[in-house]
């Protein structure tokens, strides 16, 4: 695994730290149980002025059209809760790119505005 983030730290509200975290880790599960063991992945952190942007990208064998909506009507959520789910619960977006035989890309995009509002919410709840 290759990570390449800015200089300096990303700072984010710690649910929402949390959340993106728990995503980064749900896509990389996700690249070690079905890339396979030779499998390289890749992290990218941006952090750009209006949103936080985290790329997890493998170059692992990709994902059969269809395979994903096959998956949640099986039951298996692991993309659509593990990762969908948790970024558009911290008001941000998740984009899954895949193509057959060259890999996979998830994109995770938080924006500072979702960022700050957590951070209110948190400091409120104390």
């Amino acid at each position: 695994m290759t990570l390449s983030e800015p200089g300096a730290p990303v700072l984010l509200a710690p649910p929402v730290a949390r959340e993106l975290a728990a995503a980064v880790s749900a896509a990389l599960d996700n690249v070690r149980r079905h890339a396979g063991a030779e499998a390289h992945a890749w992290i990218l952190v941006e952090d750009e002025p209006g949103e936080v942007i985290v790329t997890v990208r493998d170059d692992g064998p990709g994902i059969p059209e269809g395979r994903l909506a096959e998956a949640e009507g099986e039951g298996r959520l692991g993309v659509a809760l593990s990762i969908r789910g948790r970024l558009r619960d911290i008001g941000g977006t998740a984009e899954l790119i895949s193509v057959p035989g060259q890999g996979t890309e998830v994109e995770l995009r938080v924006p500072r505005e979702a960022a700050r509002d957590a951070r209110g919410k948190a400091g409120k709840a104390r």
